[in-house]
């Protein structure tokens, strides 16, 4: 692990970033923890992505990407493994989260190997049926598709609002887990 720095940068990325991203995600892409990016699929989605810089190196990133009028996924999360412990991944899913409540969204959810950091940042585990459709796209091209090991995590940002809109979501009885209905 690098020392720890001082000063980060995080902002929404932009066309400039796509090749020190797609290092970053197809570095974990090639160890089979995340999903490879192609440059095209960089630029259609760059919009999405948030990024964190120490001076002029990218040490992380992630994206919100909307899957309805009020939820949308954290996704492509990454950290170089050398910043690792230092906070970045951290600093980008509260900008993620910052920008889902700008946009009034009610819930993000996410994918994970490591649910312990999502719970330290609100999220709880939930049942991956209960998630929009839409997210299967990207399961269907996965090579872990048929025997999926990521657990799905979701944070409800508007409880008030949720429970109004959703009628019977919320915490599951006597359980930790959040249910979401299933948003097409």
């Amino acid at each position: 692990m690098t020392a720890c720095p001082t000063t980060l940068e995080t902002r929404k990325a932009g066309m400039g970033d796509i090749a020190p991203l797609l290092e970053l995600i197809n570095g974990y892409a090639a160890k089979g923890v995340m999903l490879p990016r192609t440059e095209f699929e960089m630029s259609e989605n760059i919009r999405d992505f948030s990024v964190i810089y120490s001076g002029p190196n990218l040490i992380g990133c992630g994206a919100l990407h909307f899957y309805s009028p009020v939820a949308a996924e954290v996704r492509s999360l990454a950290v170089d493994p050398r910043w690792k412990s230092c906070g970045a991944g951290r600093r980008v899913v509260e900008a993620l989260i910052e920008e889902a409540n700008a946009f009034s969204l009610d819930a993000v959810f996410a994918f994970t190997y490591v649910p312990g950091f999502f719970r330290k940042l609100g999220f709880d585990e939930v049942e991956r049926g209960a998630l929009p459709l839409k997210v299967w796209k990207d399961c269907l091209r996965c090579p872990k598709f048929q025997c999926c090991d990521e657990i799905a995590m979701a944070r409800v940002l508007r409880p008030e609002h949720w429970q109004v809109r959703h009628p019977g979501a919320g915490t599951a009885d006597g359980e930790d887990s959040v249910l979401l209905p299933i948003l097409s």
